[in-house]
């Protein structure tokens, strides 16, 4: 079963703070699944958690932010 999040229960799981991931999403680094038609909240799953563990990771290993969007872009190209 697939978990979903809100965006402050994603932060609290991913160890970024709210404010930083909404620079992630307006950089691209991820994506909502989706919006609550009633509260326009954003939807997110497992998988972008884990994708912003794997951001923490890049970080910690010195990648900045622009190197670390051109490789998650080639990661889902299945260039890298």
């Amino acid at each position: 079963m697939k978990n979903i999040y809100l965006l402050k229960d994603l932060a609290k799981l991913s160890g970024h703070s709210t404010h930083t991931l909404k620079y992630y999403l307006r950089l691209g680094l991820f994506k909502e699944i989706g919006r609550s038609p009633a509260t326009n909240f954003r939807y997110f799953d497992d998988t972008s958690c884990e994708r912003l563990k794997r951001i923490r990771r890049l970080q910690k290993e010195k990648y900045s932010l622009k190197e670390i969007c051109e490789r998650l872009r080639r990661l889902e190209e299945g260039r890298d």
